[in-house]
């Protein structure tokens, strides 16, 4: 079975094939948790596929909040974006340097923002350096800057109140993404002052579920649809997707976006919001 909504996917040859278009923008949005001891912008800088500029998630954000890479004011994205050469009129593609960890995040803030014309690259950089494909590893040329025009859905993203509503109604679903242990408060969470557990009611699916062991790319939509079905989930209902800290909470829009469903909403703060609040319920 064919996705639903394909055009939020591109494949390596794809952009192999449109890395010269005039209308078409390499972004490369890799992000690495705190304890992997890595520097994406860094390595942005000495390897990155021709012409992607650095989308750095935890500064295109809000940093006054005390939460991780909050989504900033559209002010403070417009400004941003514009400076990487990124705006209206052009077709942008987000890889990572994982595969598919933070790529979908940043697809998600573009679609927040009123950018529908966003994809994400298929397997990211591992799969685009197995198959030989060109790099850069000399210092990226400043991008000549391009208008952005925020337009902010705020259908696309919840905040922990939005969230405690929509656990109270019974009919929203709750879907955490980090992995087994970490959801059930077996293994402790990374960052201080975060309790272990989940949200009361929360269903679990960690991000990894949704792609293939070998090729690390996304699974068919037959696959896809498996895995949110063996979850508890159920496609017709309301869903909203969180995780450790809003990043890879975007592969479940993301997946739900190839199916069908192109309205699935984050909770910006996730679990790094409701689990260091005492006063608010968790299970184990």
């Amino acid at each position: 079975m064919p996705y639903a909504k394909p055009d939020a996917l591109v494949s390596t040859a794809w952009l192999a094939d449109h890395l010269d278009a005039p209308d078409v923008r390499v972004v490369d949005a890799s992000w690495f948790f705190p304890q992997e001891g890595r520097d994406p912008r860094a390595e942005h800088a000495k390897l990155r596929i021709p012409g992607a500029v650095f989308f750095d998630i935890d500064e295109i954000a809000d940093t006054a909040s005390h939460l991780p890479h909050m989504l900033p004011a559209p002010e403070k994205f417009s400004s941003r974006v514009r400076r990487l050469g990124l705006g209206d009129g052009v077709k942008i593609v987000v890889y990572d340097a994982i595969g598919l960890r933070s790529a979908a995040r940043a697809w998600w803030m573009f679609r927040v923002f009123g950018h529908e014309d966003v994809a994400v690259l298929d397997g990211g950089l591992p799969k685009w350096l197995a198959e030989g494909r060109p790099v850069v590893e000399e210092r990226p040329e400043p991008p000549r800057e391009r208008h952005f025009t925020a337009r902010v859905n705020n259908l696309l993203v919840k905040d922990r109140h939005q969230v405690a509503r929509a656990i109270a109604d019974g009919r929203t679903q709750l879907v955490d993404m980090r992995p087994a242990d970490r959801f059930r408060g077996e293994a402790p969470e990374p960052r201080p002052g975060v309790r272990a557990g989940h949200v009361p009611g929360a269903l679990n699916l960690p991000y990894t579920e949704f792609l293939d062991p070998m090729s690390g790319t996304v699974l068919d939509a037959d696959r896809l649809e498996a895995r949110i079905l063996a979850a508890g989930i159920d496609p017709s209902k309301p869903v909203i997707a969180m995780c450790g800290s809003g990043v890879t909470a975007g592969m479940l829009a993301l997946a739900m976006y190839l199916l069908g469903k192109r309205d699935v909403p984050v909770y910006d703060g996730s679990w790094a919001d409701w689990g260091s609040d005492e006063s608010l319920p968790i299970e184990r």
